[in-house]
């Protein structure tokens, strides 16, 4: 899995807040970046955190691509 998917996962999944989930979902169909979600002050420390967890611990594959193919729109 991407760097960008297995964010979006840990920020969806470490939050209950439902705006926290929204912008997860937001960036993992690339409606939002990384940097805007930095920029926030209400994602900001969600998304450090998230970046921290998916450096020093090994993330769950299986469960990264569960959310993604629940919550990624496709568009044709």
């Amino acid at each position: 899995m991407d760097k960008i998917t297995c964010i979006a996962y840990l920020l969806f999944s470490s939050s209950k807040n439902q705006d926290i989930k929204e912008k997860a979902i937001q960036l993992l169909n690339g409606d939002v970046s990384i940097r805007d979600l930095k920029r926030n002050s209400l994602t900001q420390p969600h998304l450090v955190i998230a970046e921290s967890i998916l450096r020093k611990k090994k993330i769950d594959k299986n469960l990264v691509q569960q959310f993604a193919e629940k919550y990624m729109t496709v568009e044709i």
